[in-house]
């Protein structure tokens, strides 16, 4: 009996702690954010106008991430965030010339004008 005793309140102590988990599973490292490519706001991109030059644009853009060797009418300007290892912001613009001057814009950030005129359709659509 002297030696099933301490088994016992050994067991009930133990049956108690049934959901403890081990803290280290819970430490996990520190992972800063990372931030690759220009990062273009709407206000930048508001800014341009066509027939602008190329150095009006970079100096509004700042220097594009991706020249295109074989087509120089083309600037790519990419944008990635991550937290960790997961993509939080993704964005890509791309300024394309013609003539030595800014043609049009294309890709996730659109010019004020366009996404007033796409409000205006949507708009009229509901009526």
């Amino acid at each position: 009996m002297k030696k099933i005793f301490p088994v016992l309140v050994l067991s009930v102590l133990l049956s108690a702690c049934g959901t403890w988990r081990n803290p280290i599973e819970r430490i996990s490292p520190h992972k800063i954010p990372v931030q690759q490519g220009n990062a273009i706001s709407q206000e930048q991109i508001a800014k341009l106008k066509p027939g602008m030059s190329p150095s009006q644009v970079r100096f509004v853009l700042g220097t594009p991430l991706v020249v295109d060797p074989f087509r120089n009418n083309r600037w790519d300007y990419v944008y990635r965030l991550e937290e960790g290892s997961k993509p939080v912001q993704q964005r890509r613009v791309t300024v394309i010339f013609e003539n030595g001057m800014l043609k049009g814009i294309e890709g996730d950030i659109q010019p004020a004008a366009a996404k007033e005129a796409a409000a205006e359709v949507k708009e009229e659509a509901k009526k």
